[in-house]
């Protein structure tokens, strides 16, 4: 096993920049989830690791070798995709094979680490199928199997779940972070779903517009994010915001917004008169009694879930989410004062989006 340091990477097609400088540091072992919305450049960055795209500038060391000018089969990585590339005219045993067969492995070699791979993944009864006779969750273990027989340096995952419907990718997420906990292989995964990144990460990589905004583990980037795209990126649903200006009327900072006037905590930082970005969670937001530490307005939706209740409201012109635990009798149309958790506001500054 091995880390990978990713160093002032770019990368151009032509004269388009789509990595700008990025720098992450993975450790041995380490679990790393690299996220962010379509176009960002997270799969560019995965490609590069594999050898599969060539760096602009920077350097890519996997261990203690720097892998700039190596081809992809020396770099002792492997990759899952997202379409899984299985041969279809092979056998789930020899698609996992495969690999090892190219390298001229001894026999007895290759059977052990093909049957390891099919017990660790529950594929044993299948190894005589075609992929053709497997479901989506069978083909993508398939797909991992032939990873893990060839005990590599570095998985590599490109949004590997993205064709399975929604209780298999739960499934599947689950049986990969248990299957990262048991060989403890350095793990480097793609998703633009950030509920994937959240439930399997040890550390999550938040990228945009080909930087990286925010390094962390799940909760440092929940409960202290760097900035408005990341608080509104990890968590679902999504934080609120409301833009307004930062009034301190005699020392007590008031949030004044559309028309609406909301009592911030004394320790809230910003100057008098800043432009700020006002930020809370749905699930930071409680029933109150109409008044200036409450953000007033009306109910558009209900939506029930069963676990909870999510509630939609107008307040200072924007759509504001709440989630509720207990079952309130909503209704739409109805006034609404929603409280939130003082230590649990974000302030970010107006212009730049930075948390203050």
């Amino acid at each position: 096993m091995a880390g990978v340091v990713v160093k002032n990477v770019e990368k151009a097609f032509g004269t388009t920049k789509v990595i700008h400088g990025i720098n992450v540091d993975i450790a041995d072992g380490e679990f790393v989830v690299l996220v962010g919305p379509s176009g960002c450049g997270k799969s560019t960055l995965l490609r590069m690791i594999a050898g599969l795209e060539e760096i602009s500038a920077g350097s890519i060391a996997i261990g203690a070798r720097e892998v700039n000018r190596l081809p992809p089969k020396d770099r002792d990585v492997a990759m899952v995709f997202q379409n899984y590339a299985l041969y279809p005219h092979m056998t789930v045993y020899d698609n996992m094979a495969f690999s090892l067969k190219l390298r001229k492995a001894e026999k007895s070699m290759i059977e052990e680490r093909v049957q390891k791979a099919a017990g660790i993944l529950n594929l044993t009864p299948y190894l005589q199928r075609y992929p053709r006779q497997l479901s989506g969750g069978q083909r993508q273990r398939v797909a991992m199997g032939r990873a893990i027989v060839r005990d590599p340096q570095v998985f590599l995952f490109d949004e590997p779940l993205s064709n399975l419907d929604a209780k298999l990718r739960v499934q599947m997420r689950t049986e990969i972070k248990a299957l990262h906990q048991r060989l403890k292989t350095t793990t480097v995964y793609v998703t633009h779903d950030q509920i994937e990144a959240m439930t399997m990460a040890d550390r999550i990589v938040v990228m945009h517009d080909g930087i990286v905004e925010q390094i962390g583990t799940p909760l440092e980037l929940y409960d202290h994010p760097a900035n408005t795209f990341v608080a509104g990126f990890i968590g679902s649903p999504a934080m609120n915001f409301i833009e307004g200006t930062l009034k301190r009327n005699g020392g007590a900072p008031v949030l004044q917004a559309g028309g609406t006037s909301v009592q911030l905590p004394a320790s809230a930082p910003g100057k008098d008169g800043q432009k700020v970005v006002f930020g809370i969670r749905p699930e930071h937001l409680s029933i109150g009694v109409e008044g200036p530490d409450t953000l007033n307005g009306s109910i558009l939706v209900v939506e029930p879930t069963g676990a909870d209740t999510q509630v939609v409201a107008e307040i200072a012109g924007k759509h504001v989410q709440a989630v509720f635990t207990e079952r309130h009798a909503f209704v739409p149309g109805a006034k609404i004062a929603l409280k939130p958790k003082a230590e649990n506001i974000h302030l970010f500054d107006g212009d730049s989006g930075r948390h203050l």
